[in-house]
């Protein structure tokens, strides 16, 4: 059995000798080759020579070619900003303004964009690969595309306008179809319709918004003989089972869900399950006995190798050392030799000091927002977005600032506060909003509470 073999064979819900591995390594491999972030986005021979190395170096069964999520918004006239390091972030929407819905003639074409770049490397990483690792191409789910096009301003649409949100919804479909369509025709094993927002939103918004766009997509991706994937970021918890409930073959979860309890609700739907290696204080800020260890861990939980994909939470950083992504691949493909070798050893813990605010004696409200990076993360970017926007409109009257969970400080800062779930809004140091993001006058209500 070829380890492409292996992840089709988890993905038909069949028992596995062991449990496949997705390293889901997106601007991660340009580090493999010395290239930056930017790099490996924009230049097909940059992109391919990188993956090409993660597949050398991390022995995966199934591998993605591009984690970019902003690459239809980027068509569709969101402009975008680049930093060092990071994935680009949608920094303009251009339906914000106007409560229209693209013409369907303006779905994205294969010769516009970074499309040529992504589609040249998909058959290039076929040729050269496909016949032993299965190939993922990653499509923007419709509520996050949506939210790139609208933007915050979507969360009040679904209680003043529930046939434009429809209809928007409809059209970002449309758009997922048609990008279904370019990366099977180039090669693509498996379709992963990666929507991280999802997590921002009650069962009950998701069964009247997004379960018939959903599960037209994951009919589509079946009819075109494909595998499909459905990757949610953040808290999806309240999820899991109306996500189910749209037959997709595979879920992909982050560290905000616990994956084995998740587990027992996919398994009702014989829907595979994959995941979660916590991205920060694991594979960037450990060890590799750390990630090792967690690993096998994680296996021993398991009764059998069926319905279950190791992979990174998301999008790996790009600086995991290359040494933490080996150690998971070892412990994935050497199950019981790596536990030997790990079963004394005893994890580190973030004792970075950290002094938190005085909260009671507060001179202004204090919005503190945590998030695993708001450059990276499209759920923490509308969630930081709904902050700065409070910050624009009480001025000075507030204080506002953003933690973000790739700095070991403010992972310790998060353990001292109890933060459970990423994004997350404190407001003089309490909770108010967990992995739900917002609206304005919600924010603006908080706000006003401890003015």
């Amino acid at each position: 059995m070829t380890p492409k073999e292996l992840l089709f064979a988890a993905l038909r819900h069949e028992k596995t000798p062991r449990a496949p591995w997705v390293p889901f390594a997106g601007v991660h491999a340009g580090l493999l080759i010395g290239a930056d972030a930017a790099q490996v986005l924009t230049d097909e021979d940059m992109l391919v020579k990188s993956l090409l190395e993660v597949n050398r170096l991390y022995r995966p069964d199934g591998q993605p070619v591009m984690f970019d999520l902003q690459l239809e918004a980027e068509i569709l006239g969101c402009e975008l900003t680049w930093k060092e390091g990071t994935l680009p972030s949608v920094s303009s929407h251009p339906l914000a303004d106007t409560m229209t819905v693209p013409c369907r003639c303006k779905l994205p074409r294969p010769d516009q964009g970074r499309l040529p770049i992504v589609l040249n490397a998909m058959r290039r990483m076929k040729r050269e690969v496909g016949d032993t690792t299965a190939l993922y191409g990653l499509i923007c789910g419709p509520f996050t595309l949506a939210f790139h096009l609208r933007g915050n301003n979507l969360l009040m649409d679904m209680y003043d306008d529930e046939d434009y949100v429809s209809e928007l919804l409809g059209y970002c479909m449309e758009c997922g179809k048609r990008m279904i369509d370019y990366y099977v025709d180039a090669g693509m094993d498996v379709i992963a319709v990666v929507d991280p927002l999802v997590s921002q939103i009650s069962s009950d918004h998701f069964t009247q918004f997004l379960s018939t766009p959903f599960t037209a997509l994951f009919d589509y991706i079946r009819y075109r003989g494909a595998f499909s994937s459905f990757f949610v970021c953040g808290n999806a918890t309240p999820n899991i089972e109306v996500m189910c409930q749209t037959n997709p073959d595979s879920i992909f979860v982050d560290e905000n869900v616990d994956i084995i309890a998740a587990k027992a609700t996919t398994d009702k739907y014989n829907v595979a399950i994959g995941g979660n290696i916590p991205l920060t204080t694991v594979m960037l800020h450990g060890t590799q006995q750390d990630n090792m260890k967690y690993v096998v861990d994680l296996l021993a939980k398991l009764p059998e190798y069926r319905n279950f994909i190791v992979a990174p939470g998301c999008d790996m950083p790009y600086g995991v050392p290359v040494e933490n992504a080996i150690g998971v691949a070892q412990a994935v493909l050497e199950t019981e030799r790596v536990r030997k070798m790990v079963e004394d050893y005893m994890s580190g813990t973030f004792d970075t000091d950290v002094e938190l605010p005085d909260y009671e004696h507060l001179t202004k409200p204090l919005v503190e927002v945590f998030t695993l990076d708001s450059a990276t993360c499209a759920a923490c970017t509308y969630m930081m977005g709904a902050a700065v926007e409070a910050k624009e409109q009480f001025g000075d009257a507030i204080d506002m600032v953003e933690y973000k969970f790739t700095e070991k400080e403010n992972i310790a800062r998060c353990i001292k506060m109890g933060v459970k779930n990423l994004p997350s809004i404190y407001i003089n140091g309490k909770l108010k909003f967990s992995s739900i993001i917002p609206s304005r006058e919600e924010l603006e209500q908080a706000i006003r509470e401890v003015l």
